[in-house]
């Protein structure tokens, strides 16, 4: 399968205004990039690219005074399978975890393992383990968060979801992974584009989404509570311990985002 994905995001700055961007496909993918989803700038600017403490592929540049836009345009080969689900894959000891694992097990900017851990155990210690427990904690999110772009708010913490019942993807997403650690199960933040390919329409307007990975088995899964539902055309941009860690712009000054779109369709063979 054949997946053109992209972005435009329009900024008018005040003033030369240093900026962080997360907008290029991970790593991981990008050998299955056909056409590379360069990052490029209008008016053009400098840019120098480097990797972050997890890894993840950062541009860093200066936006000058007026309008400024961010653009990249790639296209994709995917399998066309839906995320990968093993309903038998374990849940480790923390004894027997990895190192490398160990972080994503701590409280994070946005994910309050102390002030959710009697929830979480409260809600989930008599259930299932390994997979069934990772998506016993899905579906209480996913029923349990009212989505609404109306409901935004970029301080809201996975406690404060939890206690106002509303957000967005991330919000699904930070209360998910905080009661998965207060389970002693790694859980890392995700970002990326999901894509409505293989879903009845109407289609929603496209934005980039959050979604989890959990360690499980051996080995990394991914998890969406906002959805709840395996997708096709999952394309990972960033991950992190939260949104604070990935956080697709980076702006060190004032600003105003006067124009977004993102975009990711199935292309012909």
């Amino acid at each position: 399968m054949r997946i053109g994905l992209g972005c435009e995001l329009t900024y008018e700055l005040p003033k030369d205004t240093p900026m962080i961007v997360l907008l290029n496909v991970h790593y991981s993918r990008v050998g299955y990039l056909e056409r590379p989803d360069r990052l490029v700038t209008d008016p053009p600017v400098p840019i120098e690219s480097y990797r972050d403490l997890f890894g993840n592929w950062c541009c860093r540049l200066v936006g000058p005074r007026g309008r400024f836009v961010l653009r990249t345009d790639g296209v994709i080969l995917d399998d066309g399978e839906t995320d990968p689900v093993d309903l038998t894959a374990i849940q480790h000891p923390v004894e027997d975890l990895p190192a490398a694992t160990l972080g994503y097990l701590l409280a994070s900017r946005y994910c309050e393992t102390d002030l959710l851990s009697g929830e979480a155990w409260r809600l989930f210690e008599h259930g299932p383990s390994g997979w069934g427990r990772v998506q016993a904690i899905c579906d209480f999110v996913h029923d349990h968060v009212r989505f609404g772009y109306e409901h935004s708010r970029p301080t809201r913490t996975a406690a404060e979801t939890y206690a106002e019942g509303r957000g967005v993807c991330r919000d699904f997403t930070h209360l998910a992974v905080a009661f998965c650690r207060c389970m002693n199960i790694p859980a890392r933040y995700c970002t990326g584009y999901i894509s409505d390919i293989g879903l009845p329409p109407p289609y929603e307007p496209m934005d980039f989404a959050a979604w989890m990975e959990v360690y499980l088995g051996g080995r990394w899964w991914a998890f969406d509570p906002r959805n709840n539902a395996p997708r096709r055309g999952r394309v990972l941009i960033a991950r992190g311990r939260d949104a604070a860690d990935v956080p697709l712009t980076h702006t060190f000054g004032p600003n105003t985002l006067s124009g977004f779109r993102v975009w990711i369709d199935e292309l012909a063979a």
